[in-house]
């Protein structure tokens, strides 16, 4: 995984502009907050077609990609599947790491 997306993320963290966990993006997308939705690979298949759905809902990009433990990890919490990135700078360039990351 990216070095510099997983620091990314603890940098978006940090300034609060990230949503973590089934509840808090499910209500920032609700609220029409969330820019970007990363769902884990190893989430259940369950958690995974409902935030594809939800995201595709609410007009917003999902991707999956990367592992719960190592994300969550980076933003200080424990055993989270879904995040949901709530700024547009760190937006562009989560997804920007991500693509590179996956070609």
């Amino acid at each position: 995984m990216n070095r510099k997306l997983l620091s990314m993320l603890s940098i978006c963290q940090k300034a609060g502009k990230i949503a973590s966990g089934d509840f808090a993006v499910e209500k920032a997308l609700q609220e029409r907050n969330a820019l970007y939705v990363i769902i884990a690979n190893d989430a259940s298949e369950n958690t995974k077609k409902k935030f594809e759905n939800k995201a595709f809902y609410y007009k917003v990009e999902s991707v999956i990609y990367g592992e719960k433990e190592q994300l969550s990890h980076c933003i200080g919490k424990f055993n989270r599947a879904v995040f949901a990135i709530l700024d547009e700078g760190f937006c562009k360039k989560i997804k920007q790491y991500i693509e590179n990351d996956i070609k």
